[in-house]
């Protein structure tokens, strides 16, 4: 999920350097969607684990 997420980061860094603006916007919107995504995902991840723990 991060690595989709540092993908479309790069893409919209691309797009924008070459002047696509409307390309480089969505990107940056995908990339922010998967990064709290994977955020979430992985902070549930970590309180499973120490809840397994007790």
């Amino acid at each position: 999920m991060l690595y989709y997420a540092v993908v479309f980061l790069v893409i919209a860094l691309i797009a924008a350097v070459l002047g696509f603006g409307g390309i480089a916007a969505s990107a940056v919107g995908i990339a922010k969607i998967l990064f709290v995504i994977f955020a979430v995902l992985a902070i549930a991840s970590f309180l499973a684990g120490l809840l397994r723990r007790k």
